[in-house]
Order: structure tokens, then C-alpha cells, then sequence
């Protein structure tokens, strides 16, 4: 939800839920969104929505109040997830003191985020593949510029790594 352009964006809502996810990549319009919206499918498929809530944001402001990419978007419809509702925001240190998962696409994002997050909340912060335990790659590629074969990569593994993230929490918290 954004306010007014004079008001700054507040992606937390009124209430806390059990667990609050974020995802995070450069520009939040590919890997972070597709994240949000994998994840956010299998939540509501698990009748979890009122215990998890989920957001996306990325290190850099380059597209914030954007949606996600088209081909991020058209890969996600083909495999029924819509994620249009998104729009881009940039991360800020107080989502260290809101979200018990912070989760980084990339090693050089989970570097920006260290940077950014106070020193008593770096437990948060961690590699999203980490919960892709039947995968060896320890980060989401950035496809913004490939092709649709990338896209659809990247969605492979975010699927993977949204399914352990989800037993995770299931596990330590519900």
C-alpha cells in the first residue's frame, strides 16, 4: 500500500502476525516479487495467511512503486500465481526490527543488508537458497538481463527454496 507521495511507504501492517517473511534482491521487480508471490501461493494453499505475513523489497531504489517485471509476472501467470497486486520498495534497517526472516537473493545483497541491519538483529538475515537443502546453488541468479529461459530458472528455485522456507517455519513457529 502506498500513501501519498509526501508520506514515506509503511509496508508493516497494524498487527503483528506469528512470522513475517521479507525478500530481498537489487531492484525488487524480479527474484524478491517472484519470492513474494511463490511463497504468499503456498501460504494461502497451506491456509496460513493469518499467521504469516510476507513483503519484498530490494537494496536499491531503482523501481520502487514499479510492479514486478513483465517476464517475472508472465512466468508466475503460467504457472497460476499472480503477482500484479506488487510494487517495488526499498529495503530500510527498521525491516531488521519487523521481519523475523530477512531473506537475500544473492551474496552481494545479503552484503548491502548486512550493512544495513543493526548488529543485534544480523540473526535475521540470511541466503534464501539456504532453505533449498536438494539444491547446490547458493544464490538466485538475477535474470533481468536473459531471456524467458532464466526467468523460469529463477522460478524453479525460488519454488524450492519456498517449500523449505515454509517447512522451516511450520516447524520453529506454528
Amino acid at each position: 500500500m502506498f500513501k501519498k507521495k509526501s508520506q514515506a511507504y509503511e509496508p508493516y501492517p497494524a498487527t503483528q502476525k506469528t512470522v513475517n517473511v521479507l525478500f530481498v534482491c537489487m531492484g525488487n521487480i524480479c527474484r524478491s516479487p517472484t519470492a513474494h508471490g511463490v511463497f504468499r501461493h503456498l501460504v494461502e494453499a497451506e491456509g496460513l495467511t493469518p499467521k504469516i505475513y510476507i513483503d519484498s523489497a530490494g537494496t536499491h531504489a531503482y523501481h520502487v512503486g514499479e510492479p514486478p517485471d513483465r517476464r517475472a509476472q508472465a512466468t508466475a501467470l503460467s504457472r497460476g500465481i499472480d503477482m500484479s497486486d506488487l510494487r517495488a520498495r526499498r529495503a530500510i534497517e527498521k525491516d531488521f526490527e519487523y521481519f523475523d526472516y530477512v531473506l537475500a537473493m544473492d551474496d552481494d545483497n545479503f552484503s548491502v543488508l548486512q550493512n544495513l541491519a543493526p548488529p543485534d538483529r544480523l540473526d535475521r538475515l540470511m541466503l534464501f537458497m539456504d532453505f533449498a537443502s536438494d539444491m547446490t546453488e547458493r544464490e538466485v541468479p538475477d535474470p533481468y538481463y536473459g531471456g524467458i529461459k532464466g526467468f523460469e530458472l529463477v522460478f524453479d528455485m525460488i519454488e524450492a527454496a519456498s517449500r523449505g522456507l515454509l517447512q522451516d517455519i511450520k516447524q520453529r513457529y506454528l
